[in-house]
């Protein structure tokens, strides 16, 4: 598990989560799912309809960031995606820096 530093909860990352699940722990729409899951911010792990769709905790988190983004700078979400991705890679990529001898 680990820390959500927005709301400061614990995320379990091998936890899965329904569309019903996801929007309620992350205080959203479904509406606004969909639309994350239309411009890749985030992705169903499985199922092929909605009512069948499965996501990880780390959903909720870029669920989470994808809202703050929103709110706090007013990025359009295709600007979303591309910040959370690029975001990401630099953590992936500070963390191989701190791995160097």
């Amino acid at each position: 598990m680990a820390t959500n530093h927005l709301t400061g909860e614990l995320i379990d990352h091998t936890l899965t989560l329904t569309l019903h699940q996801l929007c309620r722990d992350g205080r959203v729409h479904a509406e606004f799912v969909l639309e994350l899951v239309e411009y890749g911010v985030i992705q169903p792990r499985s199922g092929q309809t909605p009512g069948e769709w499965r996501f990880a905790g780390d959903d909720l988190v870029r669920l989470q960031r994808a809202l703050r983004l929103q709110r706090d700078l007013q990025v359009n979400l295709p600007g979303v995606a591309l910040s959370l991705d690029l975001l990401e890679e630099l953590q992936e990529l500070r963390r191989q820096l701190a791995q160097l001898p």
